[in-house]
């Protein structure tokens, strides 16, 4: 049995989700590594081909579901307060 790590969810807050932990931590690295620090930041599009680069090709061969796993590592962060998003169109993150 893989380990597990639990996800919060920004737009269901008090619901959490178990989550592959190696797939889990290695997005998240790779994002913390790739956006700004500041206001408006970054598209989802921008940090998504920012970060494929620093996946491991064990993890994500090709970049695959790269996107599931970046969306799901931004609504974590944004419920624990990591990362923020920028009331722009197209929506903007950065880290806090």
């Amino acid at each position: 049995m893989s380990d597990k790590t639990e996800v919060q969810n920004i737009n269901t807050l008090g619901i959490t989700t178990r989550v592959d932990t190696a797939k889990y931590n290695a997005m998240r690295d790779a994002m913390v590594r790739v956006m700004p620090h500041t206001a408006p930041g970054d598209t989802a599009k921008d940090i998504k081909a920012a970060t494929l680069p620093h996946l491991p090709e064990t993890l994500f061969p090709a970049g695959a579901t790269a996107g599931w796993w970046q969306k799901c590592v931004q609504l974590d962060l944004e419920a624990k307060g990591i990362i923020t998003r920028s009331a722009t169109k197209p929506l903007r993150f950065f880290l806090t």
